[in-house]
């Protein structure tokens, strides 16, 4: 399905360089870091793509997101939480995570493991539940 044409209209193509793109420190969760690739700043009209880490020791608590994420590991081994069950997940591996659902993450490892994160643009309010 194609975007209509007064989206396209509107929306530049974008390239942004790596040494652009900064990475901070996420207050929801001690050990997290994200950067955004591309989003609404970028001239993005419907997606954001955005790279988090989770250094050796991350742990982030149960909560909800108002938007849907769709996940691809990047790399290393960390354990996500979705509702009441634990996944390890590795580099090549993809995750769904519905709107409203309750998840966490958690890195017991010595390596550091990064995502890349894809969510529709508009409010992606959090609710910590711990």
């Amino acid at each position: 399905m194609s975007e209509p044409a007064e989206q396209r209209a509107q929306a530049e193509p974008t390239i942004k360089r790596a040494a652009s793109i900064e990475q901070r420190a996420v207050d929801a969760g001690e050990g997290l870091s994200k950067s955004v690739l591309v989003g609404p700043d970028d001239g993005a009209p419907n997606l954001a793509i955005r790279r988090f880490e989770l250094e050796p020791g991350a742990s982030v608590p149960k909560h909800t997101n108002e938007l849907e994420h769709e996940q691809y590991v990047l790399e290393g081994e960390y354990v996500v939480g979705i509702d009441d069950e634990e996944h390890t997940v590795a580099a090549g591996d993809s995750l769904f995570i519905p709107a409203g659902t309750v998840h966490w993450y958690r890195n017991d490892r010595d390596a550091p493991g990064a995502f890349i994160c894809a969510v529709p643009n508009g409010d992606d309010t959090i609710e910590l539940l711990e």
